[in-house]
């Protein structure tokens, strides 16, 4: 993948469904302890975007309270704010301002999980973008992308039936031209246009989507985030189990995987397992690299294992140590292991299943650290794959 920026559509009202928000704008709506932006944002992150866009504008202040100039698996987000609601059109005409690259657009108020590649891939060359096909069900709010089909890989509208709109798209910038500084719908006025005109790519996907926007689904998404977002982890300590440690690794050129680990991260998410990296870093306490430095190399990780469809889901790291060099970081911390605040954190932002969860390290601390998580243990063998196949068939 090319270098992309995320954009979120994070404005609406959510008029339908006004008397189930309590005040909140749609997309930070709570859904079993956290908004349900964060399941989109947390999805999402695992790919290397170069930004993270949120376009705010109906009560913006707790969206930006909570996410602005945070970082979410190594991108910031920043959030926009439109002076009044421009719609899910003329909320783009905001990124202008901004040096844009071709982009990931996701509605606020819908999940949905796309391999990006793909999408990408089925964007014809005279295309302005694509989009993401659904299974067609009740789809009250944009008549107009309810019946669509494909053909020849293009989006194609229908009598009845077909598909109806993911609401995830990929846009070559470009479509920033067309957009103009006014009220404007992209679903009813900007993508029919662009159908019609046969400008528009798309790919059908079958896995878990919701759309938050309809009272009915609003009263059903509890459940059915923590029923379709749940998975156990592997929990892997950085240097000696991902890669080789040679000592404060901070540097790509100095970032050799270790045998099997490829094939045995490939094989965790084939049989859907989250991928979690705690790793303790107190080379940036001691001021042997930076804390930009750290995010530098991850960032690189990220590009090289993305174009092998291989994602690490969060990684929580621990800068801080008692004899460290820079004084901010100087002091004892359950986040360093064998403390598990690393674990703990983890575990209360996403939806872990504790049956089949696992960790591999490399020092006493990382079992320790496993223990006080309740989590089952082992020491990196020499071959990652060999195993990653032995715990996950035990699990």
């Amino acid at each position: 993948m090319h270098s992309l920026d995320l954009v979120v559509l994070a404005g609406g009202k959510g008029s339908r469904i006004k008397y189930l928000l309590k005040k909140k704008a749609k997309p930070m709506a709570i859904f079993n302890k956290k908004p349900f932006i964060e399941y989109i944002i947390q999805n999402y992150s695992k790919y290397r975007f170069k930004n993270i866009f949120l376009l705010t504008g109906y009560k913006s202040k707790e969206i930006i309270n909570k996410f602005h100039k945070k970082y979410y698996n190594f991108t910031l987000i920043n959030c926009l704010k439109e002076k009044k609601l421009m719609g899910t059109g003329g909320a783009l005409n905001i990124l202008k301002k901004k040096k844009l690259n071709d982009f990931i657009l996701i509605n606020g108020d819908t999940f949905l999980n796309v391999d990006l590649s793909k999408l990408i891939k089925s964007c014809s060359r005279n295309s302005f973008g694509s989009l993401c096909l659904v299974k067609s069900k009740s789809y009250k709010s944009n008549r107009k992308l309810i019946t669509m089909g494909l053909k020849q890989g293009r989006i194609v509208f229908k009598n009845s039936g077909g598909f109806m709109n993911g609401g995830v798209y990929f846009f070559k910038k470009k479509i920033l031209k067309l957009i103009k500084n006014k009220n404007l719908s992209l679903e009813n006025e900007i993508l029919p246009n662009l159908i019609n005109k046969k400008k528009i790519s798309g790919i059908v996907a079958s896995s878990f989507f919701l759309d938050i926007g309809t009272p009915i689904n609003f009263k059903r998404a509890k459940k059915l985030l923590i029923k379709n977002c749940s998975k156990p982890a592997a929990f892997l300590d950085r240097d000696g189990v991902i890669n080789y440690d040679t000592g404060y690794v901070h540097k790509i050129r100095d970032f050799k995987f270790r045998p099997g680990v490829i094939e045995g991260l490939k094989l965790l998410i084939k049989r859907n397992y989250f991928i979690f990296i705690v790793t303790n870093q107190a080379g940036i306490g001691k001021d042997i690299f930076s804390k930009s430095e750290f995010y530098r190399l991850h960032n690189q990780i990220k590009e090289k294992l993305q174009n092998k469809n291989i994602f690490f889901d969060d990684v929580n790291y621990c800068p801080y140590h008692p004899k460290a060099k820079l004084k901010k970081y100087r002091k004892k911390t359950e986040l360093r292991k064998p403390g598990n605040l690393m674990i703990r954190q983890i575990k209360k932002k996403w939806h872990i299943k504790d049956s089949g969860s696992f960790m591999i390290g490399d020092k006493i601390s990382d079992k320790i650290c496993a223990k006080k998580s309740k989590l089952y243990f082992e020491f990196a063998e020499r071959n990652f794959l060999n195993q990653i196949k032995r715990i996950t068939k035990r699990s």
